[in-house]
């Protein structure tokens, strides 16, 4: 499990809580640390201490908005444009969908063209994808504008 992909450090205590809650509904008795060691278990990691080590304090501030001006590269192309839509998604992720101003043409060949006017990608809190292209480059490094 990566670090991106864990919920904040509450987020993990109210998942124990409702563990040792659903735990005593069914008749057994479990203490919170047994939970939150439970809880550790199930993200993939030793015991609580290190599971609460590796994730996040809190949920980033949404930084992205419908209808906010951005610019950026995709796939290596300038572009300006807005946000059609946003939603959270987990571990401080931001799925999107751009408008851009004019189309970009991602075609490497010179012998054709493919223009994209509108595309969806997923952004961190910096505005930078995970997907890379083959020579390591984000597909998308968006900025406000």
């Amino acid at each position: 499990m990566t670090h991106d992909m864990l919920p904040p450090r509450a987020a993990l205590k109210d998942q124990a809580r409702r563990l040792r809650a659903t735990m005593a509904d069914g008749g057994t008795a479990l203490s919170h640390s047994a939970a939150l060691e439970a809880i550790a278990r199930q993200w993939g990691y030793r015991n609580w201490n290190t599971l609460s080590a590796a994730a996040p304090d809190e949920v980033a501030t949404p930084r992205w908005q419908v209808g906010q001006r951005v610019t950026g590269q995709y796939l290596g192309h300038g572009f300006t444009g807005r946000i059609k839509a946003v939603e959270a998604a987990t571990g401080g992720y931001w799925r999107l969908v751009l408008v851009f101003d004019e189309a970009v043409d991602v075609a490497a060949s010179a012998l054709f063209s493919a223009f994209r006017r509108q595309i969806r990608c997923t952004v961190n809190g910096q505005g930078i994808t995970a997907e890379r292209t083959s020579d390591g480059q984000p597909h998308v490094v968006l900025r406000a504008a």
